[in-house]
């Protein structure tokens, strides 16, 4: 559950292409395109943008019957490339997934194995709200929280408030991935390490950090894994977090290792991660692998 918006992405010529992304939606698709049966509960707007974010995911074979379909418009991501670098400027006032509210929330599959949640749908109102009750609930059923931190600084209407969002659901979570950039906005003068530490001890039964070419760590009460960034020819960095966490997510499920992962899960796990992080990479855009490219 979570952002399902347009990127507008610069072209080299100057031209601006509409690109379909979000962080939940860019982690639906590549779980769907890994064969994870899977399906994304968020608002999709009824205007040409919300078309344009149904057909990938029905190709990739994921679910959208949870997605409310609303006559707002569609949340747009005003992208700007530095050396492949993104970052984001949004424009989702009144947007058909900003104005998401309790009484559009769909029941919770019976066979829900579990919910990701994390990024922009958590850092302004109502929407934010809506996902935190359904996430809640979600847990205190025994649904293994995914909580991918995917902070946008540019996003949050008010930092104190969504600070403490992030604390009551990080002690609800069972996996947290966060980046290096989330753990140096969460914590600035700390290590990432020391960090992703922190919020272990808070009650997650995995923390994965990840750090861009510097590779990425898992750590659990029992382990602690680093691997390897897989070299790439970056043409941008658009949806790489979100595919590494997909991948990462997974490979525990395909392994039925989510409850309590060994080192060679893990291990598997970072490996399947890092690899389909440099694929997306590769690519322009949130253009995540199939499960034969891996």
């Amino acid at each position: 559950m979570g952002e399902a918006l347009v990127d507008l992405v610069p072209q080299p010529d100057g031209s601006i292409r509409p690109q379909p992304g979000g962080g939940a939606w860019n982690t639906a698709l590549t779980l769907g395109r890994l064969g994870v049966a899977t399906s994304l509960a968020w608002p999709i707007s009824r205007d040409a943008y919300g078309a344009l974010l149904l057909a990938p995911l029905a190709a990739a074979g994921v679910e959208t019957s949870l997605c409310p379909r609303s006559n707002r418009p569609t949340a747009l991501a005003r992208i700007d490339l530095n050396s492949g670098d993104a970052t984001y400027r949004f424009d989702d006032e009144n947007s058909a997934g900003r104005i998401f509210l309790p009484a559009q929330l769909p029941p919770l599959p019976t066979d829900c194995r579990a919910l990701v949640i994390g990024g922009i749908s958590l850092a302004a109102e109502p929407c934010g709200s809506t996902v935190e009750q359904f996430a809640t609930d979600a847990s205190r059923r025994g649904i293994p929280l995914i909580f991918d931190l995917n902070i946008r600084p540019q996003a949050i209407q008010d930092k104190t408030e969504y600070r403490a969002r992030l604390d009551r659901l990080l002690t609800l979570s069972h996996l947290v991935k966060l980046s290096a950039e989330d753990a140096a906005w969460l914590a600035p003068d700390t290590a990432p390490d020391e960090t992703a530490a922190r919020i272990l001890a808070l009650g997650p039964r995995i923390v994965v950090l990840t750090r861009g070419a510097q590779g990425a760590m898992a750590m659990t009460r029992r382990h602690r894994l680093h691997a390897a960034a897989v070299p790439a020819t970056v043409a941008d960095s658009i949806g790489a977090g979100d595919s590494f966490n997909a991948a990462f997510l997974a490979s525990l499920l395909h392994g039925d290792a989510l409850d309590s992962p060994d080192s060679a899960a893990l291990t598997a796990a970072l490996t399947l991660a890092t690899t389909a992080a440099a694929i997306t990479v590769s690519r322009p855009g949130a253009d995540p692998p199939w499960a034969d490219e891996l």
